[in-house]
């Protein structure tokens, strides 16, 4: 038999032992179905079949085939390895999404987070982690195989096999694919160094640093995927919770991890976790910057005490067996020693009980001869209206927005919590009318007033905090306090793409604010798959010049798409921008331009004029149609080809080197520039000669 039909016969094998894997989650379809109907026939009067029915009908709902590949590719371990597979020691195993069985229970496809998996990721020749061969699938319409991309790990010349950049033809199709609108999984190209930040042990503390295109979003979203695997009785129940930038990039990310099978989670932004206090207003950066400091969770804190008033005059409490009168000292002692432990709240009602229990004691002490109940006398001091105000005073019941709009509305209030911790112009800063909006600065101090005063919010087994280089301190620590044990936590973020006011600055502050917790490490993605070199090297000339401590992000990936730089007026800029943005349209699936918001109903408006489809304002980027979005807007998100408008006047606005270095590394395929000159200097260089 010649070489190629061996091969032709490999890969007809490898297509029935896939057809077969299909008809084989079919039957577990089939059998969860079954049994689920079962369960539900049960279920009326029996506890354990309703629990079983929940838990069946959710199987069923993960067995569901879709479009996407259900095995792309194989391991085969070395014989001798000591690994079962499907026939004993050295045999194969089937990586893919998901688990598949046979109708004995013998694995059919290995989910790609099984530990016996972790070799498709991380083998290299130099390290083949016991195994012969790697086999990738490369795939048409998700079930059929066009080819096969073998490395025998045994004959260092199918090295060549992978492209020059070193990376596999299936990761190359992937990254080269058109952008539809949303992020898609990347179970099948994981890189190893995104294998083990994705394997980190869930009590692991983890901040991730990268740059554009380097994967951190979806190696976030694939390790929340692994740690329910991992932990699916403890994480299913406790819920994990994930946090983007805004909603358009929640749209963006949304099929990720329900393609994995997991829906055990919260997908929600800052504002979303604080819904009951509207964003209605915008701060001035200078007092967003001082709201986010963490020095003002002290100053909440101190407010929220701030309340407390010592009693001056004795407490004369009404009962059914006549009143008692506690001397000032003696409610002093019972307040001091309710404020011990726990939240206000829980403090405030301790105070209460306790003036109930003492009083109590001292009417047992007149009245021996008598039962005296303390519930009753409970019931007598709540309608004892003298009483209430008198302890009220002592000891209000306080809310969060209360709290914080004294603190800014009251100078003697503010003068009091600062005291030591912000300077007085720091104070005068934030001093505002008792009334008004709330800003999305002012959320993470509601947030920490409310925490002091109720206790802590709804906690998660694990949160992922996407785009985290924009959080201030303050907003560090309400994402802290999501965290059921404060460690179990995925940060992500790039400084490069800091533009917020008060944004982090140095990982180490966040893990400060975070709480330093126990084994937080900083990892660095630097390797770049989405962003072409040469779009790459047009924004790092920028990063060069106005961050050059931090790292580049070395692309992968070169096209023969060089970035393409169109000179306009400033009364031509519009039309110059609408008719490039036509003309990568007719080439490109999706399409974005990015520019300052002045600039957006005029460009709106001429894309209308023109007849160029747009998707409406904040919807996700949508196959066929043109996104206008403004820097902030675009973060997190990609498509394959992206007109940037006027860089200059991007520059000259707060954070703008942050906010064009965004921009510049949205496109995926092309590149466009449009500027009035003169050219920044940052990207003069970028421009062809002539």
């Amino acid at each position: 038999m010649s070489e190629a039909a061996a091969v032709d016969d490999e890969q007809r094998r490898e297509q029935r032992y896939l057809d077969d894997a299909y008809l084989q989650l079919e039957a577990m379809t089939r059998r969860a179905t079954a049994a689920a109907a079962d369960a539900a026939a049960r279920a009326p009067g029996d506890w354990n079949a309703t629990v079983a029915h929940a838990q069946l009908s959710r199987r069923v709902d993960s067995l569901v085939a879709d479009t996407r590949p259900l095995c792309f590719g194989r391991i085969d371990e070395e014989s001798g390895s000591g690994g079962s597979g499907s026939g004993g020691s050295g045999s194969p195993w089937y990586i893919g999404r998901r688990h598949v069985e046979d109708e004995v229970g013998d694995p059919v496809v290995v989910d790609w987070r099984a530990p016996v998996a972790v070799p498709f990721y991380r083998a290299t020749f130099r390290d083949p982690q016991g195994l012969s061969l790697r086999r990738r699938f490369i795939l048409e319409s998700g079930r059929t195989i066009v080819d096969l991309l073998d490395e025998d790990f045994d004959d260092p010349d199918t090295a060549g096999h992978t492209a020059a950049s070193g990376l596999p033809d299936p990761l190359l199709a992937e990254l080269g694919r058109s952008r539809t609108g949303t992020m898609h999984d990347i179970v099948a190209t994981i890189a190893a160094e995104q294998d083990r930040i994705i394997r980190a042990p869930l009590d692991t503390p983890l901040v991730v640093q990268g740059g554009p295109g380097t994967g951190k979003t979806a190696v976030g979203l694939h390790r929340a995927a692994f740690l329910l695997y991992e932990h699916r009785a403890e994480l299913e129940c406790q819920g994990v919770l994930v946090l983007g930038p805004n909603r358009l990039f929640l749209a963006y990310i949304s099929e990720v991890l329900p393609s994995l099978g997991e829906v055990a989670v919260v997908q929600t932004t800052l504002p979303g976790l604080a819904a009951a206090w509207p964003v209605t207003t915008v701060e001035r950066p200078e007092v967003a910057r001082l709201k986010g400091d963490p020095r003002m969770a002290e100053v909440v804190a101190r407010a929220c005490r701030a309340a407390l008033r010592l009693p001056e005059d004795a407490l004369s409490c009404a009962t059914r067996w006549g009143s008692v009168c506690l001397d000032p000292a003696e409610v002093t002692d019972l307040l001091h020693a309710a404020a011990s432990r726990g939240s206000f709240g829980q403090q405030r009602l301790r105070f209460r009980r306790s003036i109930v229990t003492r009083v109590t004691a001292v009417l047992f002490e007149r009245r021996l001869d008598v039962v005296v109940d303390a519930e009753d006398i409970a019931a007598d001091l709540r309608k004892d209206r003298a009483t209430q105000r008198a302890l009220d005073r002592m000891w209000p019941n306080q809310t969060a927005p209360v709290v914080v709009r004294a603190l800014f509305g009251r100078a003697a209030l503010m003068a009091q919590a600062a005291d030591g911790i912000l300077s007085g112009a720091e104070q005068e800063l934030l001093r505002r009318p008792s009334r008004g909006g709330w800003s999305e600065a002012d959320l993470p101090l509601l947030d920490e007033a409310q925490a002091v005063i109720d206790g802590p919010p709804r906690r998660y087994g694990h949160v992922v905090v996407d785009e985290a280089q924009d959080l201030s301190g303050m907003a560090m620590r309400m994402v802290a306090r999501r965290s059921a044990d404060g460690r179990s936590l995925t940060i992500l973020g790039d400084l490069a793409q800091a533009t917020a006011p008060g944004a982090t600055r140095a990982w180490a502050d966040a893990v400060d604010a975070l709480g330093s917790p126990a084994g937080a490490r900083v990892e660095v993605l630097a390797t770049g798959y989405r962003v072409p070199g040469q779009i790459m090297d047009v924004a790092n000339r920028l990063l060069a010049e106005w961050a050059p401590g931090l790292p580049m992000t070395t692309s992968v990936r070169v096209t023969d798409d060089a970035a393409v730089f169109l000179p306009a007026s400033r009364e031509q800029l519009v039309g110059a921008v609408v008719s490039e943005a036509a003309s990568v349209l007719a080439a490109f699936a999706s399409v974005a331009v990015i520019a300052g918001a002045t600039l957006h109903d005029a460009i709106r408006e001429e894309f209308r004029r023109c007849d160029v489809p747009t998707t409406a304002a904040g919807s996700p980027p949508t196959p066929g149609k043109v996104s206008l979005l403004d820097p902030a807007q675009a973060k997190g998100l990609e498509f394959d080809a992206v007109v940037v408008v006027d860089p200059g006047s991007v520059l000259a606005a707060d954070s703008g080197a942050g906010l064009l270095y965004i921009a510049l590394t949205r496109a995926v395929q092309h590149l466009s520039v449009v500027y009035v000159p003169p050219l920044p200097s940052a990207l003069g260089s970028a421009v062809p000669a002539g």
